[in-house]
């Protein structure tokens, strides 16, 4: 895919989050791995719902701001996961609702709080999406919470903030992001009730299958 084409990606997939509620008014950033090495992500302030295409900030391969609006202010969390994740293509982090108030709940595994109940979630997410602990949004504190988290895990949930997923491509991520959502809408449904749970023979099996 050419710079371009992940451009006029970004944008619509990014607006296809903004309008069906999964961020609101400037929150939530989206980033991308191009082919040289280098990354596009979503200006500061911005609505994921009117990005431009060709004021996407440009970053170089150490992060650099080269062209574009300023970048994210969250360009750390985005940082972490690359870094972390040799395979990642690209990052979402939103505001979404459920996930969100996932987020919030002290009485959760901070590990695991989503417990593998639906076989896309397991596909999309993975084994496991630890929450980091509560930072300041913007905070580069944050960095090395995350990286350490994403190691062996696709997403995390940020403390009373919201999650952050990474994908192989930019539609794995958005997708992954999608799924964490409705996941998390299920669990919240049902964490005062006793749901049947995929053994752990039949997650090896979808991420043996689909990981």
């Amino acid at each position: 895919m050419t710079e371009n084409q992940t451009r006029d990606l970004l944008v619509e997939l990014a607006a296809s989050l903004f309008a069906r509620g999964f961020s609101v008014g400037s929150a939530g950033n989206i980033s991308a791995r191009l082919p040289d090495g280098g990354y596009l992500i979503t200006p500061t302030n911005s609505s994921l719902g009117r990005l431009d295409p060709a004021r996407l900030s440009r970053l170089d391969p150490d992060f650099r701001h080269v062209t574009g609006d300023p970048p994210s202010k969250e360009v750390v969390m985005h940082r972490a996961f690359y870094r972390a994740r040799a395979d990642s293509g690209a990052v979402v982090h939103l505001h979404s609702t459920q996930a969100t108030a996932v987020a919030c709940l002290p009485d959760v595994d901070h590990d695991n709080p989503i417990p593998p109940l639906t076989p896309y979630f397991v596909m999309r997410v993975g084994r496991r999406m630890p929450i980091v602990r509560y930072f300041r949004p913007g905070d580069a504190a944050m960095e090395p919470a995350i990286h350490g988290a994403a190691i062996d895990a696709r997403a995390v949930l940020l403390a009373n903030h919201g999650p952050v997923v990474s994908g192989k491509t930019l539609t794995d991520a958005v997708y992954a992001a999608e799924e964490l959502e409705e996941a998390a809408k299920l669990y919240l449904m049902l964490r005062h009730a006793s749901p049947r749970l995929l053994t752990a023979g039949q997650v090896d099996e979808l991420l043996n299958a689909f990981g």
